[in-house]
């Protein structure tokens, strides 16, 4: 049973049913139901899915959206105090985006088992507090 954090996209593939993405990210979310790990992610993340569905004007979408997520079918971390400064550190010590240094130092703080991303470049990260950052195209799943 491990703590696996899942970055935005891996939500949206999966939500919007990215033709390519999608079956893989379904076919994540099956394993880490039978192998019972919990699936988790920051409010941060929950904002940013939300913004497509917005931008495209489809409100119905985001109300499932945000049922979806008020269901605690995923466990949600919130970005406080605590998060901003690891959030801080992160972002002195890595090349990577606002959105990247959020979720990493969210899941840092939550000390998740695996961190899960499509971005190549945060794959690549050695991050105190995750044990394991892991990529699509990885066998970790």
């Amino acid at each position: 049973m491990s703590l696996v954090y899942w970055d935005t996209m891996l939500f949206i593939y999966w939500l919007e049913a990215h033709p390519i993405h999608g079956p893989q990210v379904e076919q994540i979310q099956r394993r880490m139901a039978k192998r019972h790990d919990t699936l988790c992610t920051s409010v941060f993340g929950v904002g940013e899915i939300l913004t497509g569905a917005y931008k495209a004007h489809r409100n119905k979408e985001a109300g499932t959206i945000r049922e979806f997520f008020e269901s605690g079918s995923v466990l949600l971390f919130p970005f406080d105090l605590k998060t901003a400064d690891r959030y801080a550190v992160i972002r002195a010590n890595h090349n990577v985006s606002p959105a990247d240094a959020i979720h990493l130092a969210t899941a840092s703080l939550a000390e998740v088992d695996v961190y899960l991303t499509n971005d190549k470049g945060v794959k690549k990260l050695l991050v105190p507090g995750i044990q394991f950052i892991a990529g699509l195209d990885g066998a970790i799943f």
